[in-house]
This record gives structure tokens, C-alpha cells and sequence, in this order.
């Protein structure tokens, strides 16, 4: 496909701004999406370009956490693992099942986990003692949640990062940057799948990742800066945007 120049500096931009977004919060896709869509991409041409190009932000942002010290790997290898596995399955159902029940369910799973985080102004911001043995968790939460965003995709950096501040009691810090490892494997899996089926736009994901990885280190290295508050602030703001969008394309278009 051919575009205007001017499609061009809109898509390095979109790739900024969701790498710094998705870095913090997630929910990058909620930015380059529509952007994609708005391009006249047929739907799974601009989904499987999206994978590519959030590819290169989730990757940076997980470096760079590892490297400021947020994670290592000792402490993600098993969540990369099953993660893998769940969004390997996952990816392969939706070629066999219909993804629009859970368009529809989500936002409102979405809509608790907002209120659940509104009202407990405290969540996240001192690690506390875990529910669950490591393994335990990684093991359950990286075959479901893996498998969403492989079938699905939309809040699943919200669920990772609410599970592991509520269930293995981390902080918002370390649950973002452990967050963005899970979610750079499960792109991944799913990107592959992509490829393989000849629906990516490699040079538009390959400029849109150049935006990402620059966006994504600015709100990496934010997160580290920052104190909790500043996240939770901006994780509400990314979450309610996500609900909104959610609705309106399942209950209102």
C-alpha cells in the first residue's frame, strides 16, 4: 500500500505517543489502532502491523527496565514461559473462534478493575506479601492472560498489572515493568502468526517502531523517576480511555 507523506510523520508519531503511553500504563493500541484503521488498512492488515510496531516499544521499555533494575530475569523467566504458551494457543483460537462476546464483556471487567483501583488509593504503592508462590501465579496467569491477548488483546497490560499488585503484592513500579516483559512476549507470539500470514506492512511497522522505541524509553525511564502516584494517576486515565473506546466500539458504533 501507498500512502501520502504526510501519513508517514502521522504514523512515527502515533508510534511515539503509544510507546510512551503503553510504557506507563499500556494501552497503547487504543492510539495506534485507529491511526492504522484510519489509514484505509483493511482490519487484520492493520492489527498484524500493530503487533510489529508495539513490538519494538514493548522491547524497549522491558530493557530498559532490566537495565535500571526494576526486574530481572530471574524473576520473569517462568511468566515469559507460560505467557509464551497461553498466547500461543490463544493466537491459534482465534482463527477457529469468534472474539465479538468477550468485545462486549471486557469493558466491563475493565470498568472494576477502574473502581477497584479508584477506591483503594493505597494499592500499589508498597509492596506487600504475596498470595501466591511465584510459579503458582505465573503459571495460572500467564496461560489465561497470554491467551487473551492472543485471542483478544485489548486491557491486557491493565489485568497483568492489577494481578500482580493485587495477588503477588508488587508495587505499581514493579508491576508495570514486569507487565511489559509479559507483554512483549505475548506480541511476539502473536506477531509471528501475523507474519507468517502475509498481512504485515513491515516498512509502516518498522517507522511506527522507530516512534515506539523513543516513546517507550521517555515513559520507561519516567516510571523509574516517578513515585507510585504519578502511575496510578495515569494508569486510571489509560484504563477509563480503554473503557470508553471499548464500549464505543462494541455497544455504540
Amino acid at each position: 500500500m501507498e500512502f501520502e507523506f504526510y501519513y508517514y510523520i502521522i504514523f512515527v508519531s502515533a508510534g511515539f505517543l503509544a510507546g510512551f503511553v503503553d510504557s506507563i500504563a499500556g494501552g497503547g493500541g487504543i492510539i495506534t489502532v485507529p491511526v492504522l484503521m484510519a489509514s484505509g488498512m483493511p482490519p487484520h492488515v492493520a492489527l498484524a502491523t500493530n503487533k510489529l510496531q508495539s513490538s519494538f516499544g514493548s522491547f524497549t521499555a522491558s530493557l530498559n527496565f532490566l537495565k535500571k533494575g526494576l526486574i530481572t530475569p530471574k524473576e520473569v523467566y517462568l511468566g515469559v514461559f507460560f505467557t509464551f504458551i497461553g498466547a500461543m494457543i490463544g493466537t491459534n483460537a482465534i482463527l477457529l473462534l469468534d472474539a465479538k462476546i468477550l468485545n462486549k464483556i471486557i469493558p466491563f471487567m475493565l470498568i472494576l478493575i477502574f473502581l477497584y483501583t479508584l477506591f483503594n488509593p493505597k494499592l500499589g504503592k508498597v509492596e506487600k506479601k504475596s498470595r501466591f508462590s511465584s510459579s503458582a501465579f505465573f503459571l495460572i496467569f500467564g496461560l489465561l492472560i497470554g491467551f487473551y491477548d492472543g485471542f483478544f488483546g485489548p486491557g491486557t497490560g491493565t489485568f497483568w498489572t492489577i494481578a500482580l499488585v493485587v495477588l503477588m503484592g508488587l508495587n505499581l513500579k514493579k508491576a508495570t515493568a514486569t507487565t511489559k516483559v509479559m507483554n512483549f512476549t505475548s506480541n511476539i507470539v502473536s506477531l509471528g502468526v501475523f507474519i507468517f500470514s502475509g498481512n504485515v506492512l513491515f516498512f509502516i511497522g518498522i517507522l511506527m517502531g522507530i516512534g515506539q522505541i523513543i516513546g517507550a524509553y521517555s515513559g520507561s525511564s519516567m516510571v523509574v523517576k516517578r513515585d507510585v502516584s504519578f502511575i496510578r494517576i495515569f494508569f486510571l486515565f489509560v484504563v477509563g480511555v480503554t473503557i470508553l473506546k471499548l464500549i464505543y466500539d462494541s455497544w455504540l458504533k
